[in-house]
C-alpha cells in the first residue's frame, strides 16, 4: 500500500524549494534576467522599504554590482516573480541595471509566501509586525499549528506565539512597533495588561518619557496589582449581603470572600465551645434534611 503523501509544509524548506532550475542560459545555476521581466510578489511579507536605505544600496550596486543573486520563479514565458530579494531588485532598478543575476526555482502559489517569509526571517529583514502578519497568514492559509510553523521557519514555538500576540495590541501600538518607535520588549510588556485602554495609557507614557523595557514591565505589573485589588474589593462588597443573610440564619458572624478568579471562602465565627456545638447541631440538621412524620 502506498503511504499517504506528506504536505510540503511538513517536510521543511527542501520540500518547498525545488532544486530543478529552469534553463534559461546554458547549464548555469545563476541567470541574468531582464529587470523588465521581473514582477514583485503580492504576498511578500515585507511591506516597508526605506527610501534612503534603498538609495544607499543602489549606489553600492552601481559601484560593485549585486553580490547575492535574487531568487525567482517562472510564472510564464518571459515572466518571473520574486521569491526573495525584492529590496535588491528595487535597488537594481534605481541603479539603472537592465538585467539582474537570479536563481530560478520552481514553486507553486501556495509555497511562495512561505519561502519568502523564511528567507526574510533568516536574513532578519522584516520588522516585528511584518513577521507577525506573515506568520498569522501562514497559519490561516495552510491550517498549520504553531509547532509546524516553528519547524518550518526555524523559530521556537514560544517565539512564534509572541509574534502572533502582537496582533492583539491596539492599532496605534502596532504602528509604533512597525515604525520602530518601540521595540519588541516594550510590546511584550504592554501585552501583560489585558485592558486595551490601559495598554494605550502606558504606551503614551513610555513614548513621552522614554521608558526602558524594565520600567514598562514594572508599571504594567503595578497596573495589574491595582486592578486585582480593585476587583477583590468590588467582589467582597457584592458578597456582603450574602454574609449578612448567613449571619442572621446561623446566629453567628459570617464573612464571605472571593478572589479575582471567583474562588473564595466562607468563615463563621463562634464565641465558645457551646456556640460551636450549637452550630454543629444546626449543620447536622441541615445535612439530614427535614424530618418526615409517619402518616
Amino acid at each position: 500500500m502506498t503511504p499517504p503523501k506528506k504536505s510540503a509544509l511538513g517536510r521543511g524548506l527542501d520540500a518547498l524549494i525545488s532544486t530543478d532550475l529552469v534553463k534559461t542560459q546554458g547549464s548555469s545555476s545563476i541567470n541574468e534576467i531582464p529587470v523588465s521581466q521581473i514582477h514583485a510578489n503580492p504576498d511578500q511579507p515585507r511591506r516597508d522599504f526605506d527610501p534612503e536605505s534603498l538609495q544607499e544600496l543602489a549606489e553600492s550596486i552601481r559601484e560593485i554590482g549585486i553580490i547575492q543573486p535574487i531568487t525567482l520563479r517562472k510564472i510564464a514565458e518571459g515572466d518571473y516573480q520574486i521569491i526573495a530579494g525584492e529590496r535588491r531588485f528595487r535597488a537594481a532598478g534605481l541603479a539603472g541595471l537592465k538585467t539582474i543575476p537570479a536563481y530560478i526555482r520552481t514553486a507553486d502559489d501556495e509555497n511562495v509566501m512561505a519561502m519568502a517569509l523564511i528567507e526574510n526571517i533568516q536574513r532578519e529583514d522584516l520588522n516585528s509586525m511584518e513577521v507577525a502578519l506573515a506568520c498569522q497568514n501562514l497559519l490561516e492559509v495552510y491550517n498549520m499549528t504553531q509547532e509546524q510553523l516553528s519547524a518550518l521557519i526555524g523559530k521556537k514555538r514560544a517565539t512564534i506565539a509572541n509574534y502572533i500576540r502582537l496582533l492583539k495590541l491596539p492599532a496605534e501600538i502596532q504602528v509604533a512597533l512597525k515604525n520602530k518607535q518601540i521595540d519588541m520588549g516594550h510590546a511584550r510588556a504592554l501585552l501583560a495588561i489585558d485592558d486595551p485602554m490601559k495598554q494605550l495609557q502606558l504606551f503614551h507614557e513610555l513614548t513621552k518619557y522614554g521608558y526602558s523595557v524594565r520600567m514598562v514591565e514594572d508599571k504594567a505589573r503595578q497596573m495589574n496589582e491595582k486592578k486585582a485589588k480593585t476587583s477583590k474589593s468590588a467582589a467582597d462588597d457584592s458578597l456582603a449581603p450574602l454574609g449578612r443573610q448567613l449571619s442572621k440564619f446561623l446566629g453567628a458572624p459570617v464573612k464571605v470572600k472571593s478572589n479575582a478568579k471567583g474562588a473564595g471562602c466562607i468563615s463563621i465565627s463562634f464565641k465558645n465551645d457551646e456556640d460551636l456545638a450549637r452550630l454543629m447541631q444546626m449543620f447536622d440538621r441541615l445535612k439530614k434534611g427535614p424530618s418526615c412524620q409517619d402518616s
